[in-house]
């Protein structure tokens, strides 16, 4: 006898409920920072060569460029019309791959926070439209695939995969898309505190201690 379940079909959101906390964590810990903290960088560490300002737009623009640009065919194939101002997405010219938003265009902390609220949006929405066999099922081949990809690898337990010949080409799916941008969120949120630190500012939110910068071979070292 076939029995009918009631149980909700779990999407997106079920899989990935950190992208929600987002936008808070980096907010509390950005927002009563003046133009000089923001844009303050060193040489003396690798991850202090970006400023806050641009770590806070990397984490944005990695939402526009993956979903938009990179996922574009598979999510959006008849154009952005159902999400409107969240396509809205004005890449650095300087910047490879889109790594940050144009910052001739958002200055101020207010417009690359707004930006980073719309990113989380775009995240949510089509977190929303994907079940959890949706998400893992879709597969993205990518030829140019850069070196710290098999670093960042290590990180997820499935949904990347290498091509048999060329080490520079890798897939994964839409699943392993969302853990990249959630694990690459929380370890610019951990690099936005340790370069408060280093100019005596104290950390405010909890950063969990996951993905990337959980990783035993990752930069850690502390001003």
């Amino acid at each position: 006898m076939n029995v009918c379940s009631n149980k909700p079909i779990a999407t997106g959101i079920d899989l990935f409920p950190g992208f929600a906390s987002i936008y808070g964590m980096v907010h509390d810990e950005v927002i009563h920072l003046n133009d000089q903290q923001l844009d303050w960088t060193s040489d003396i560490w690798e991850w202090s060569k970006w400023n806050i300002r641009r770590q806070i737009s990397h984490i944005a623009a990695a939402s526009f460029s993956w979903l938009l640009i990179r996922w574009k065919n598979e999510l959006f194939p008849n154009g952005y019309n159902e999400i409107r101002d969240l396509a809205d997405y004005t890449p650095s010219p300087n910047s490879p791959e889109g790594r940050w938003l144009d910052e001739g265009k958002y200055v101020d902390l207010s417009s690359v926070l707004t930006m980073l609220m719309q990113a989380m949006k775009l995240d949510l929405h089509v977190l929303r439209n994907e079940t959890a066999g949706s998400i893992r099922k879709k597969e993205l081949p990518r030829p140019d695939t850069w070196p710290h990809w098999h670093q960042f690898e290590k990180a997820h337990p499935n949904g990347v995969r290498w091509h048999p010949s060329d080490p520079n080409f890798s897939f994964v799916t839409l699943e392993a898309t969302f853990r990249h941008l959630y694990f690459d969120a929380i370890t610019h949120i951990y690099n936005i505190q340790r370069l408060k630190r280093a100019q005596g500012l104290a950390a405010v939110v909890e950063v969990p201690f996951q993905g990337y910068w959980a990783l035993p071979d990752w930069d850690r070292s502390e001003p």
